[in-house]
């Protein structure tokens, strides 16, 4: 039997992998084809690429905050957002996906690891705590999972109307 410490670190670390309130982010990605990651939907502010790139990069300075006594704050919104819709190169994109997940299995190592107490507040921060950059990875990702599928959905349907009003 779990204690409950044991108990909220497995319950926590599940919900940041995702599949049970939201679709995993894997998932999401696995639909969308490169060709189509740089492209922007009217109305939208970013494409889909940008939406991935601003969840890893805020990933990573949580992981970074809840690990480097000497943290940095970033510049926002101008640190956290890609300028360019689109990666470099298909190897930008692939090293981009490959950095997200490492750094969301280190957060998840960070939480399951007990010696590391949940709920004791970093002593450079202002009361954050593990137990609340967890909860603020596993939010952040769903949102912006949730906002992957749209952008997705919307190009899809976007290429769909393309392809019946084409003769």
């Amino acid at each position: 039997m779990l204690d409950s410490g044991e108990y909220l670190r497995n319950q926590l670390t599940r919900q940041i992998l995702g599949g049970n309130a939201f679709q995993k982010v894997e998932q999401v990605l696995d639909l969308m084809a490169y060709e189509q990651i740089g492209e922007k939907i009217s109305g939208l502010p970013y494409s889909f690429w940008q939406q991935l790139e601003h969840m890893r990069i805020t990933q990573k300075d949580i992981l970074d905050f809840s690990t480097n006594p000497d943290y940095r704050e970033l510049n926002w919104p101008r640190d956290y957002w890609p300028a360019s819709p689109a990666p470099q190169s298909m190897e930008q994109w692939e090293s981009a996906k490959e950095e997200f997940f490492r750094d969301r299995q280190a957060v998840v190592d960070l939480i399951l690891d007990p010696r590391n107490d949940l709920f004791k507040p970093f002593a450079h921060g202002s009361g954050q705590t593990l137990l609340r950059e967890g909860l603020l990875v596993l939010e952040h990702n769903a949102y912006h999972t949730g906002q992957l599928f749209i952008i997705h959905r919307l190009i899809t349907e976007q290429l769909d109307n393309e392809h019946r009003s084409s003769p």
